[in-house]
């Protein structure tokens, strides 16, 4: 089993949308994602009606590193919904996540996305997000 296996699996155990009442659903769309230290952490969509807590599934596995070890850097990442990532149905970040996986660290530049897991294709963050504003703040 590869890392991309095993952090498909993962996630795949938080993958049951659910329609928590008539304002909340959630766990429609999962993520695991490798910490630069190699710890795993999950996360799943949640979205409520108005915006109030709309979180994506990556923006949450994020904050879950976070508040689990203080780990700001990510090595790999998988998002999708009912079935792994493949050229027909996405599993890349929406750009919300892209620019906070940017924010908690600019290294996450090199943070490998995967886009399909059939073939084990990967795009790095920085593909997705290329000449990153915050590069000049940096400066």
């Amino acid at each position: 089993m590869d890392i991309w296996e095993t952090l498909y699996l993962k996630a795949k155990e938080h993958y049951h949308p659910t329609e928590v009442n008539s304002f909340i659903y959630t766990n429609h769309v999962v993520c695991a994602l490798e910490s630069i230290s190699g710890n795993i952490f999950t996360g799943y969509c949640i979205e409520g009606t108005g915006g109030t807590i709309n979180l994506c599934a990556e923006r949450m596995a994020l904050i879950n590193m976070y508040q689990e070890c203080g780990e700001t850097q990510v090595k790999r990442l998988i998002a999708f919904r009912d079935v792994p990532p493949s050229h027909q149905n996405g599993g890349i970040p929406c750009g919300i996540c892209r620019e906070t996986l940017m924010q908690f660290s600019p290294s996450n530049k090199n943070t490998e996305v995967l886009v399909d897991f059939n073939t084990r294709e990967v795009v790095t963050l920085q593909e997705l997000l290329p000449k990153w504003w915050g590069d000049y703040r940096l400066k």
